[in-house]
């Protein structure tokens, strides 16, 4: 029998590359005012100039893509409840210890496989072997990367957990762990909630609760929370949520609401899709260094796509308009998942502990002093370490060997 899984190799076309150049030497650029280059309202036009000029002019997609192409890249086909098959682009680092543990990575917007990439050889090959270690699956979701895009609308969360679960089953992972952060929070916790014997275990890297937790919901976290006070950390965490609420949600409301109106310039305008991106990038990292070439390697990988870049947003509006109500659950108590939490304070929501407690069965937690939105890209070591804690522990790592 034919294995379900193709070796996969970018190879953008040199008409899309080309398509591209065209279209960045016909900027049209704002007027330039007093505070064109100011943080506060937005994308500064010196900084989006710069990186469409060497988007254009010295930025080697090619060389890129012989790097990513070093990675091991495959596809399959899911099919998915009421949508048909789907083409999924993931990477899948095996480690060579057979007694890994399966473990499915899952990035978010504006991110990508791209992700994974700084912890992919330190989770599967660490160098004290009494340290555990991971097989890695880190799809593209639909409508990413080099995945293709459900045509009908209602392409739900569930829908996307359902991709990960039945991936990580095509690949005789029948038990597995997950690691997200952004959307990856909310795949891996609805995997948690409509597969938990498989899904065993679950770290995040994005904590996202919005409330303490209630006497209804669970009393003796609301006792431990009305007993206790806010470290200084938690309080500069809820200033950072208050800071992103007010000031940094209004991409979301966007994207949530009016996803076509938006596609239209992410489709045709690279440049909009530069400052669109580019924005995330330097508002949600802990003044993490970007490069050019790494910015522009998260941007092409938009811009080059299988279903555009104005796929992406969808997934915003449908968690919104399509089964909102059963989409709420993942942030409520799931039971029957062990659950790590890292909180780093520069991400977009940063909750007090006692609110993170009320997601589920927390088996780890870790405060770092500094990180943001990216982990896995901004703290690679950081991160892996939290994971190789967590799965130190035995009950935790307990019934995740690969292929039982």
């Amino acid at each position: 029998m034919a294995s379900p899984f193709r070796p996969f190799k970018i190879n953008v076309p040199d008409s899309a590359i080309k398509s591209l150049k065209d279209k960045l030497g016909l900027t049209t650029w704002p007027d330039e005012v007093d505070f064109s280059n100011d943080w506060n309202y937005g994308a500064p036009l010196a900084d989006i100039k710069r990186l469409a000029i060497y988007w254009k002019d010295g930025f080697d997609w090619r060389a890129h893509e012989r790097k990513l192409n070093q990675l091991p890249q495959f596809t399959t086909t899911i099919n998915v409840d009421g949508f048909g098959g789907l083409q999924v682009h993931f990477l899948h680092g095996k480690s060579p210890n057979p007694s890994s543990i399966p473990l499915l990575f899952c990035h978010g917007w504006p991110g990508s496989f791209l992700e994974v990439v700084k912890i992919l050889p330190l989770l599967t090959n660490p160098t004290d072997s009494s340290q555990p270690a991971f097989h890695v699956v880190a799809p593209s979701l639909p409508n990413f990367g080099f995945s293709s895009a459900p045509k009908k609308p209602g392409f739900t969360i569930q829908h996307y957990a359902e991709v990960c679960h039945k991936l990580m089953q095509q690949l005789g992972y029948h038990r597995y762990a997950t690691q997200g952060g952004d959307w990856g929070y909310a795949v891996t916790r609805m995997m948690g909630l409509l597969y938990p014997q498989h899904c065993l275990a679950s770290h995040l890297n994005f904590v996202r609760v919005h409330s303490p937790p209630s006497f209804r919901s669970n009393p003796l976290l609301y006792i431990q929370h009305s007993v206790s006070s806010y470290t200084k950390a938690e309080k500069a965490g809820l200033e950072r949520t208050k800071w992103f609420m007010e000031q940094g949600f209004g991409y979301n409301l966007e994207q949530s609401t009016k996803p076509s109106t938006l596609g239209f310039a992410l489709a045709d305008s690279p440049v909009a899709l530069l400052a669109w991106i580019y924005e995330k990038l330097h508002d949600w990292t802990d003044a993490y260094p970007w490069t050019d070439d790494e910015v522009l390697e998260w941007v092409s990988v938009y811009q080059f796509s299988t279903a555009g870049p104005a796929a992406s947003v969808r997934i915003y509006y449908e968690n919104m308009h399509t089964n909102a109500d059963f989409t709420k659950k993942i942030h409520g108590w799931v039971p029957d998942v062990k659950l790590g939490l890292s909180y780093f304070p520069k991400d977009l929501v940063v909750p007090p502990r006692t609110w993170g407690r009320a997601l589920g069965p927390v088996v780890y937690e870790k405060v770092h002093p500094d990180g943001g939105h990216f982990a896995a890209h901004e703290r690679p070591e950081e991160l892996v370490r939290d994971l190789r804690e967590m799965f130190a522990q035995k009950d935790v790592a307990r019934g995740l060997i690969s292929g039982a």
